[in-house]
Formats: C-alpha cells, structure tokens, sequence
C-alpha cells in the first residue's frame, strides 16, 4: 500500500519549517529562505518544488524563489515577478503554469501574471480584473476557469 505524506510549507521572518499533517507528529526546521517575507503565497507546483512568490518584508517584494523538499533548499533561480505584490493569490493551472492575480503594492491591484515554471518567467496577462483585490480567493474550477472572489475596491 502506497502511503502519501502531505505537509505543508511555514514560512515566516526568513525561517521555514515543515508541518507534520498529524498531531502525534512535529514540525522540523528546513533550508533557509533568501529573503524574510509575509504575505506571500507558496504554491506546490507539479514538479513537487513550491513556488514562493511576492510579499512584504519593510518593502513590498516582486522577488520569487523555489524551494525544493527533496533537498530542503531555497533557491533564488526564477524571475522576478513584473510588480510587487502581497495578499495577492497564486494558483496552479492545469497546464503547470501560476496564475497570481490582484494584490496590495502601496495601491490596489487588479493586474495578473503568469509564471512559466519551465523557462522561470513572469509575464504580465494582457486583460485584467474589473475590481482590484487583496486579501481575495482564487479557486480554479474544473472548465480551467478562475473563480475570484473577496476583498475589493
């Protein structure tokens, strides 16, 4: 019988731990984040890395680094992302891709972009939301679609 083990990613003040999924079990300090962020979003991507992207740290941030579980390793190697953004959203695509969308920079957003995971590229989408949000939802439904709902001006 093949058993998954899930667990999810703290990041907070430049350290990171790994969280047990169980109670009877206990978080475990892991690899060094490059840059101290909250707001942020950390998204599992489909080659099993996650995607940290955005944030506030003194600063809003457009930085973006991977970290990989199989060695415990931050790694600065992926684009920058084409605006600063915090309490923005980032959701995995079917076709491997992010979407993150809308956030706060010192003003309110209704831009969004993709990250290509392959190339390490952030392009800005050429339409953007009618409302500018932060602090929202996206989900993505089963037609590929992006339901986006929440905070807005």
């Amino acid at each position: 019988m093949l058993r998954m083990k899930l667990f999810s990613l703290l990041v907070a003040v430049g350290a990171a731990l790994l969280a047990a999924p169980f109670a009877s079990e206990s978080f475990t300090a892991t690899g060094t984040i490059t840059a101290a962020r909250s707001s942020h979003t950390a998204t599992l991507l489909s080659s099993g890395k996650v995607l940290i992207a955005g944030g506030f740290n003194g600063s809003y941030l457009n930085m973006a680094e991977i970290y990989d579980p199989a060695t415990g390793i931050f790694s600065a190697a992926t684009g920058r992302m084409t605006a600063a953004r915090s309490s923005h959203t980032a959701t995995l695509l079917s076709s491997g891709k992010v979407l993150i969308a809308g956030g706060y920079n010192g003003a309110y957003l209704n831009t969004a972009e993709i990250h290509d995971p392959a190339a390490g590229t952030f392009t800005i989408t050429t339409g953007s939301m009618t409302i500018a949000r932060n602090g929202h939802t996206a989900t993505l439904l089963p037609n590929g679609k992006l339901f986006i709902a929440g905070p807005g001006l």
